[in-house]
């Protein structure tokens, strides 16, 4: 390719929508357009890129029996309803209507679809296992879609399912789909993490994300050096505390004006915020409840919706909490009525603690959890925190950021029963076929990549991934001799199927350095003034910042030993 010819339109300045490095240096180096919010057009050197991460995913893919097709982005409301999702899925599915007003969505992912396939083909146990998958958009109604490739509207996603006779048949499937994530995420480059997750709107009980670990990361994970326990923040297991040994006390109201932040309650009564627990009122679906944790705990909602089951969470409106008899600000869990009480697991171990007290500018000392108020349901609700115990062995836990590039899931029957996808066993009986379904966001991963190799100049992409390998740079397009120099090599590259551009533009070498930099390509040979007086060309390493000189005559070779080297 000719720089002349390429359409990569750079900028100099970072555009101001820009949050986060992967962001700005894809639309600086002319590789993004963007369309609407979340909404990008991928230019051809970013698409020369994804073509390489989906042919990386493809190998290993097919190396555990996938098998390639293509399903379509338009899905019928009736197969998501049947299978429970129209609305559990919420608002960030995209709904549209045709024109004769039936009801129909984006696709999001692809469980009901592929599973209303296997049903209508599949009806012995000897086509099984199967492992379809495909690469394809994906659309999700973000409400605050952002860092660019990270959390858009439309994206591509590779989504694999695996559909198995058994258990053991999708413990196998599984086993493979995360060593296949693995060689992917590893032939990426990428510093990663596997954890487990959060089954979310998708299903299912078993769940682990591969995440790259990344300072600008949205995910918090947590992990254990000492025994490799890792988790995302939304199920990391929190321990609770040890026991306060103190014998409890007389429970006094006290009166507390103006107090209704845990930094209020503790400064006015000189408690530390260890001490005291908070209560705070959710609406689940139509039911009022009320939760309680340590005033320093930091509640988790994922694992609040989890154990109640319900579908829309959110902090009740101070409306709603006056009329089940609480008062905001002041809630407490002594003397309530109609209310279902859920408590951290911290909570009933701690004795004389402080509470509100459940009227208006009151709150109670010396509370004890069983004497004074009772708990409905004790479990983990807060989130966990680095330095805590290990729930595996004990160690600490340590805190690092990630991106979210794969996840995998252990579906079993859920999409299978809900729309009848069975099989006849070896003696004749119907069974529900076991299902798995595993993705990789194919931009996400891209991104993710730059996320990590990057310095002030530009992206610094892997040999296995970049637009193009090397970039040839003629110092001054009106010499002759040097153009006549780089298009003999140029020439020679190509010959060998090496991916080159030759930079042909009339800028100076500075401009020419800079893009060749902000772009990424991992070599730049420079051919100058040493190119005429000593017959060398100068090569840069765009990781390390290396430069070696080469034999003009020897440098093609040279660049292939590398390459080939560097793709192994």
């Amino acid at each position: 390719m000719r720089a002349s010819k390429l359409y990569a339109p750079t900028l100099r300045e970072t555009p101001a929508e820009a949050e986060i490095v992967s962001h700005q240096m894809m639309l600086r180096a002319g590789m993004l357009h963007k369309v609407a919010a979340g909404v990008y057009t991928y230019m051809p050197l970013a698409w020369r890129v994804m073509k390489k991460i989906m042919a990386v995913i493809r190998e290993e893919m097919d190396a555990i029996d996938g098998q390639e097709l293509l399903m379509p982005i338009v899905h019928p409301a009736e197969m998501w309803q049947q299978s429970g999702r129209w609305q559990v899925y919420g608002d960030e599915l995209w709904r549209v209507n045709d024109r004769h007003g039936r009801e129909f969505c984006l696709g999001p992912t692809n469980e009901e679809v592929i599973t209303l396939h296997i049903k209508s083909d599949v009806r012995s146990y000897k086509q099984l296992p199967l492992r379809p998958y495909q690469m394809q958009s994906k659309f999700r109604d973000e409400r605050r879609p952002r860092f660019g490739l990270m959390r858009g509207r439309e994206f591509i996603m590779k989504d694999m399912y695996s559909f198995d006779r058994d258990e053991e048949g999708l413990d196998e499937s599984y086993r493979l789909a995360h060593q296949a994530y693995t060689n992917i995420f590893s032939r990426l480059g990428l510093n990663f993490r596997v954890v487990e997750a959060d089954s979310g709107a998708i299903g299912g009980k078993v769940s682990h994300e591969f995440m790259a670990l990344a300072q600008t990361g949205e995910a918090e994970i947590l992990y254990c050096d000492a025994c490799h326990y890792a988790a995302s923040s939304e199920i990391a297991v929190a321990l609770p505390q040890k026991a306060d040994p103190a014998a409890p006390e007389e429970l006094k109201p006290v009166h507390t004006p103006g107090c209704v932040s845990i930094e209020q309650v503790s400064a006015f009564l000189n408690v530390p915020a260890q001490k005291i627990v908070k209560a705070l009122c959710y609406q689940a679906d139509s039911e009022l409840v009320l939760v309680l944790l340590a005033g320093h705990r930091r509640i988790n909602e994922v694992k609040l919706k989890n154990v109640l089951n319900c579908l829309d969470l959110a902090f009740a409106s101070d409306e709603a909490v006056r009329k089940a008899g609480l008062v905001p600000g002041y809630l407490g869990a002594a003397g309530v009525k109609g209310v279902r009480v859920l408590a951290d697991s911290e909570v009933p171990l701690m004795n004389n603690h402080v509470m509100g007290g459940g009227q208006e500018a009151y709150h109670y000392i010396n509370a004890n959890p069983g004497r004074d108020y009772k708990i409905d349901i004790v479990e983990d609700l807060r989130m966990a925190e680095e330095g805590e115990a290990c729930p595996h062995c004990g160690a600490p836990l340590r805190s690092a950021r990630g991106i979210e590039v794969g996840q995998i899931f252990k579906l079993r029957t859920k999409y299978s029963k809900a729309l009848g996808a069975r099989y006849i066993d070896e003696k004749g009986q119907e069974q529900d076929i076991v299902m798995g379904c595993y993705g990789i966001g194919v931009g996400r991963s891209m991104a993710a990549v730059i996320e990590q190799s990057n310095d002030e100049n530009g992206i610094i992409w892997p040999f296995a991934i970049a637009p193009y390998h090397v970039v040839i740079v003629p110092v001054n397009d009106k010499d002759g001799e040097l153009s006549a120099l780089a298009e003999a090599l140029y020439r020679e590259l190509l010959a060998q199927k090496v991916e080159a551009v030759l930079d042909d533009r009339p800028e100076r070498p500075g401009v020419k350095f800079n893009d060749a930099d902000l772009i990424g390509y991992p070599l730049r040979v420079t051919i100058g003034r040493k190119a005429k007086e000593e017959g060398v060309f100068e090569v840069k390493k765009r990781a390390t910042g290396e430069i070696v000189t080469v034999p003009a005559a020897d440098c093609a070779q040279y660049l292939v030993e590398l390459i080939r080297e560097a793709v192994r």
